[in-house]
């Protein structure tokens, strides 16, 4: 059975729409979504059937894969990592929402099959009303993993109905949110209380530091 395409405004998302894709989730679904970079590709982070699931979409091993999550804001990110130090916590009050996927060490509460091999975990609060309140109705995180494109020029899919045409038979919504960036958020490391860049994209963390 094919998925479904959903037009969704960033800016004035309707409740019935994120109750409905809340629930796809809730039920072990995958979703694609847009964000402040790239669409995501995503699942409920307690689901471990929805990771596996996710993971063979993608061509990873489930077992050893390790996923980033979008939270909905600071106080959700708190949950999930381990003694975040006041430095840390001041600079991502200002980066985010924003480009960046902070890498911070995991606490307890985070599910194993997020991050099978590391104690380390790739947060998100993308600045994009679309993941956040989908975040916010579900109740805990959804992981975010990048669609790539195979063409030699464009590394990530930016058009929503392309990317449906091309997964609609392997996830259940597509959420078109307008065309996506090609260029993905920087990923920082800040789990050992410095901030190394592990990815150049689109976000500056020198402007935060």
């Amino acid at each position: 059975m094919a998925g479904e395409l959903i037009k969704w405004v960033p800016e004035n998302p309707r409740h019935s729409k994120v109750e409905h894709v809340a629930q796809v989730l809730r039920n072990g679904g995958i979703v694609i979504y847009p964000t402040d970079t790239i669409y995501g590709l995503g699942c409920d982070i307690f689901n471990s059937k929805a990771v596996e699931k996710l993971s063979r979409i993608k061509g990873l091993n489930h077992k050893k894969v390790n996923l980033s999550f979008i939270c909905y804001d600071l106080s959700d990110i708190t949950k999930y990592v381990s003694n975040m130090s006041t430095p840390v916590f001041k600079v991502l009050k200002k980066a985010l929402p924003g480009p960046f996927t902070f890498v911070m060490k995991a606490s307890s509460r985070t599910p194993r099959s997020v991050h099978n091999t590391k104690k380390t975990i790739g947060i998100r609060i993308p600045d994009n009303n679309i993941p956040r309140e989908i975040v916010k109705e579900l109740g805990n995180p959804i992981i975010t993993t990048s669609l790539r494109n195979q063409d030699d020029i464009l590394e990530y899919l930016t058009d929503p109905y392309e990317i449906f045409e091309i997964y609609k038979n392997q996830v259940d919504i597509v959420i078109d949110g307008g065309p996506g960036k090609n260029e993905p958020s920087t990923v920082v490391d800040c789990s050992d209380e410095s901030f190394t860049i592990l990815r150049d994209g689109i976000g500056d963390i020198e402007d935060y530091l």
